[in-house]
C-alpha cells in the first residue's frame, strides 16, 4: 500500500448521489472512477448518473422549496444554519483539503491554507448578509403603497468546475442557500468528491432533506438535461466558454431560465513603462500563472510589457521558476502538482507546442516533467497573431509580448475574446485610474494580480461572463425575482 491509499482508507469517500437528503446509487445502477491525477489510483467509484437522477434531484429540490421548510425561514434562521455549516466545514478542514488534494491534483499546502477556509469563509459571509439586507418602497402618492421586494427565485441549478471545486461550490451555494432557494449540484466528473462530502456537512448542520442535491456524472447526461430542465428555474455555470453558449441555448429552447455564466479567461498583465521594481512584479506575476498550475481561470497568461521594461522583466521571470517545486501534490513543499487528467494536459502541451512552431521563444519550460507534470513554461516574443496569445491554455504557461507604447499595451490587453481579470502596473496614479477603466475586464488589478475579495463582485466581460456575478452582496440578486406589490390604499 503506497501513501496515498493509506491516506484514502482514513477518509469518509462517498459512494453515492444525494436526493432528498438520502445518498444513494443512480437509477441506473452505471458508475465511474474518479482517480488521483499524480499516480493515475483509482480513488472511488462514484454514481453515473443520467436523466432519472436529475428529474429526482430536480423533483425534491421544487417540493423542499415550495413546502417553505427552507425559503419559508426567517434569514437569521438560514444564517444560524450556514454558520454552523462554515464551522463543521473547518472542524473538518483537514479532511476535505486531503480529499480535494487527491482528486484534482491540487497542493495539500494551498488547500489547507486557502480553498478550505475560504470555502467556510464564504458560506459565512453570505448567510450573515442576508439577514442585513432590506426591500424597498417606491415613491408614490398618499393613496398608495409601491413595495419593491426580492423573493427566492426557486430551484437553482449549479454546474461546477473541476479547478476549484470546494470554493467554487461555496460560491453558488452560499447566495443560493442565504436567499431561500433550493438546490441541485452537479460536480465536475474529474473532482466529485468533496462535493458530496459538503453536502452530507449540509445535512448535519441542519439544512433541510431536499434544499440541496448533489447528482454526480458527465456533461451530456447531467449537465445538459440540468441546463433544459423545465423546473430548473435558474442555472450557474463556471468554466469554458463552448460549454456556456451551450447553456444559452438549452435555456432558449426550455423554460428561459435565469443563467449565470463565468467562462474563460485570457487574462492580461500590463506594465507600463514607469513601472518600477521588476523583481517584485515578475515575483507577483509567476504566482499569478504557475498558482494551481495555471489551472485558473483569471490566471495572467499574457504579459504584455512595454519596451523600457520588457528584457528586464523576461529574465527576472525566468529567475523565479526554480521557486516551483513540482512533484507529488500530498508533499507539503509542493507547489505545482499534477494537471488534472490525460485530457487536459494534451491540450496544455498541444497548444505549448503550437507556440514554439509559430516562433514564440522559449525563455524556460515548454516539457512534460513526468506523469501529468508540467514544467513552468514562459515564452517570450509572443505575437497577437499566435495561438498561445490568444487561446486560454488553462496551465502553467506565460507568453510575453513586447509593446512599443502604453497605449499599443492597453490596446493588446484587450486583444482577444475574453475579459474576465486584468493587472496593470504603473506608478503614476492618473495613468492608473484612466488605464484601469479602459482595460475591458471584469476586474483590474493594480500593481496586485487580485480578484478581489468576497465583498467585490466576480465576473467577466465579453466572452467570459454573462447574466450576473459570483461573490459580494449583487451574487444575492442572480438568485432572486424582482417583484413589484402595489397597494391601493383608498379601496
Amino acid at each position: 500500500m503506497n501513501a496515498h491509499s493509506e491516506i484514502m482508507t482514513k477518509l469518509k469517500l462517498p459512494d453515492g448521489i444525494l436526493i432528498d437528503g438520502t445518498f444513494q446509487p443512480a437509477a441506473s445502477g452505471a458508475t465511474f472512477e474518479t482517480k488521483n491525477p499524480f499516480d493515475g489510483e483509482v480513488i472511488a467509484a462514484l454514481p453515473s448518473c443520467g436523466q432519472a437522477d436529475v428529474d429526482a434531484a430536480v423533483a425534491s429540490a421544487k417540493a423542499a422549496f415550495e413546502s417553505g421548510v427552507w425559503s419559508g425561514l426567517h434569514p437569521s434562521e438560514r444564517k444560524a444554519v450556514l454558520h454552523k455549516l462554515a464551522d463543521l466545514i473547518m472542524d473538518n478542514v483537514e479532511e476535505l483539503a486531503a480529499m480535494e488534494a487527491l482528486d484534482a491534483g491540487k497542493p495539500i499546502a494551498d488547500c489547507l491554507e486557502i480553498d478550505v477556509p475560504e470555502t467556510a469563509s464564504c458560506i459565512r459571509w453570505h448567510g450573515e448578509a442576508q439577514d442585513k439586507l432590506y426591500d424597498q418602497i417606491a415613491p408614490s402618492s398618499p393613496d398608495a403603497v409601491g413595495l419593491i421586494v426580492r423573493e427566492p427565485i426557486g430551484v437553482v441549478a449549479a454546474v461546477l468546475p473541476w479547478n476549484f471545486p470546494l470554493m467554487m461550490m461555496a460560491w453558488k451555494i452560499g447566495p443560493a442557500l442565504a436567499t431561500g432557494n433550493s438546490i441541485v449540484v452537479k460536480p465536475a466528473e474529474d473532482t466529485s468528491l468533496t462535493s458530496l462530502r459538503l453536502a452530507e456537512l449540509a445535512l448535519e448542520a441542519g439544512v433541510p432533506p431536499g434544499v440541496m442535491n448533489v447528482v454526480t456524472g458527465f456533461g451530456p447526461e447531467v449537465g445538459e438535461p440540468l441546463g433544459r430542465h423545465m423546473d430548473v428555474d435558474a442555472l450557474t455555470f463556471t468554466g469554458s466558454t463552448e460549454t456556456g453558449r451551450r447553456f444559452l441555448e438549452y435555456a432558449a429552447q426550455s423554460n428561459m431560465k435565469e443563467v449565470c455564466l463565468e467562462m474563460g479567461g485570457k487574462s492580461a498583465a500590463v506594465v507600463l513603462s514607469d513601472a518600477t521594481d521588476i523583481a517584485r512584479i515578475a515575483e507577483i506575476q509567476a504566482n499569478a500563472i504557475f498558482w494551481n498550475m495555471g489551472e485558473n481561470c483569471t490566471a495572467n497568461s499574457r504579459i504584455i510589457a512595454h519596451k523600457d521594461v520588457y528584457d528586464d522583466l523576461v529574465a527576472a521571470l525566468a529567475k523565479t521558476v526554480g521557486e516551483w517545486k513540482l512533484g507529488d501534490q500530498m508533499d507539503p513543499e509542493t507547489r505545482n502538482g499534477p494537471l488534472v487528467s490525460e485530457e487536459h494536459y494534451g491540450k496544455v502541451s498541444g497548444l505549448v507546442d503550437t507556440g514554439k512552431a509559430q516562433g514564440a521563444r522559449v525563455v524556460t519550460g515548454g516539457n512534460g516533467a513526468g506523469g501529468l507534470l508540467f514544467e513552468p513554461t514562459i515564452f517570450a516574443d509572443v505575437t497577437a497573431e499566435m495561438d498561445i496569445f490568444q487561446k486560454e491554455i488553462f496551465g502553467p504557461v506565460v507568453g510575453v509580448t513586447k509593446a512599443d507604447s502604453d497605449e499599443e499595451a492597453i490596446a493588446l490587453a484587450n486583444g482577444t475574446e475574453y475579459g474576465l481579470c486584468a493587472t496593470l502596473y504603473t506608478k503614476d496614479i492618473s495613468k492608473a485610474h484612466r488605464y484601469a477603466r479602459m482595460l475591458k475586464a471584469g476586474t483590474v488589478g493594480v500593481n496586485a494580480y487580485s480578484e478581489g475579495e468576497i465583498s467585490t463582485p466576480f465576473g467577466g466581460f465579453k466572452a467570459s461572463g454573462f447574466g450576473g456575478r459570483d461573490n459580494g452582496i449583487h451574487a444575492h440578486e442572480q438568485y432572486t425575482e424582482l417583484k413589484t406589490i402595489w397597494i391601493d390604499l383608498t379601496a
